[in-house]
């Protein structure tokens, strides 16, 4: 046993309990709870545009977020006991109302070796009917299922009895770190997860669906950021949240400055056979009060590949890179009965949003490694954090420390 290994296990027993505690008590409450922990720009990583307040996509009015957090056991893998180090993550485009009020959304897939259901249906219809759920990649289906029977539970959305749905559950592989094929997660977490929703502070890296991930083989994750627009771009908000397990060291690019290759020790998968390939995946959700149509949407998914291109992703073969956008305005938009009056930003005004998408998307996936613990799993994997005082001193080295 290694000499840590008590230790790590109590202090991980207790990081677990205040985890779940946080999921079952609103995010702002828990982070007035909790230490406080650094976020990339508090380390003095440099980066454009002008985040909201929270700096996180709860920074768009009525979009909630909440996490169910998994983690138990260490040493042996034993399929259907552990370790497990999972979790499941939703995100309420209009917090409580989200079931009964549909946003318009669109999504793109830059590398589709992913899965996130429902898509068809959003491309096809311009909406988005429920929540998105992000979680591991063998858990997808417990997951869809558990968002139908949480809407049956709360009769919704037909008091008639008649309709369906296509919940959008989003997925990325923690099959290092954790007994994937043991199913451990299950409906009651689904459900807890889309109860806990709340506003406020957004829990980052080893969190909800986030829990067993690697990026750019250091310790990945759940990461949030936002931008707010100016005045004359018409003050709107950008929020996104990323779930993120792609990429190799040597790729990994933070403020422009090559951190993969001054940190090269401890690569996630040195034990393992797929050890220099880009694999993994990466989940992006996309929120904005700026009034865009479905079409519109789908062009600012695309922009995500922008952001991830700026930390050094090339979206490998193995790479299950899936963005969804959606936008809060038009609220009634979905309402079948007479017409619709709808406002939308012009063509030709969307060149903001565009830049705060990319800022956004860059700034997230950062937040979410610098905001990981280093985790051990299953035959003892461990993978590091991304360690803050080398970081630092990388930063300082290329001349890119923020003051």
């Amino acid at each position: 046993m290694h000499p840590k290994t008590k230790s790590q296990k109590k202090n991980r027993n207790r990081s677990t309990l205040a985890i779940i505690f946080a999921a079952a008590l609103p995010l702002a409450a828990a982070a007035q709870d909790s230490p406080h922990k650094p976020r990339a720009r508090e380390l003095g990583v440099p980066f454009d545009g002008a985040p909201g307040p929270l700096n996180a996509i709860t920074d768009v009015a009525g979009v909630t977020v909440g996490h169910v957090t998994l983690i138990s056991g260490e040493g042996k893998l034993v399929v259907g006991k552990g370790p497990v180090r999972t979790g499941v993550t939703a995100v309420l485009p209009r917090g409580k109302d989200t079931m009964m009020s549909p946003v318009f959304a669109g999504w793109f897939s830059q590398n589709g070796n992913g899965e996130m259901t429902g898509t068809a249906w959003v491309e096809e219809s311009g909406f988005l009917e429920g929540p998105v759920m992000i979680t591991n990649t063998h858990s997808v289906g417990v997951v869809r299922d558990a968002v139908i029977q949480w809407r049956v539970t709360h009769g919704q959305p037909d008091p008639t009895g008649y309709w369906w749905s296509l919940p959008v559950v989003a997925e990325t592989w923690d099959g290092w770190l954790n007994d994937i094929n043991g199913f451990h997660v299950k409906p009651e977490h689904v459900f807890r997860a889309i109860d806990s929703a709340s506003s406020g502070p957004v829990a980052e890296g080893n969190v909800g669906g986030g829990t067993g991930m690697v990026c750019n083989e250091f310790k990945g994750g759940i990461g949030t950021s936002s931008r707010k627009l100016s005045a004359k771009d018409g003050g709107y908000t950008v929020g996104v949240l990323v779930q993120c397990n792609y990429g190799v060291r040597p790729n990994l690019r933070i403020a422009g400055v090559p951190v993969g290759k001054e940190i090269p020790e401890d690569p996630a998968y040195a034990s393992g056979h797929f050890d220099e390939l880009d694999r993994g995946s990466i989940i992006v959700i996309i929120a904005t009060d700026a009034p865009l149509l479905s079409h519109q949407l789908k062009r600012l998914a695309r922009r995500v590949s922008l952001g991830l291109g700026r930390n050094g992703s090339i979206s490998g073969n193995g790479s299950g890179d899936i963005f969804i956008a959606f936008s809060t305005a038009n609220p009634g938009a979905v309402n079948s009965e007479g017409l619709a009056t709808l406002t939308m930003l012009p063509n030709d005004r969307m060149d903001p949003v565009f830049q705060a998408t990319v800022e956004a998307v860059e700034e997230s996936v950062v937040n979410a490694m610098v905001a990981a613990e280093t985790m051990t799993g299953i035959e003892n994997h461990r993978v590091i954090a991304l360690p803050h005082d080398k970081l630092r001193a990388v930063l300082k080295k290329y001349n890119r420390l923020a003051p």
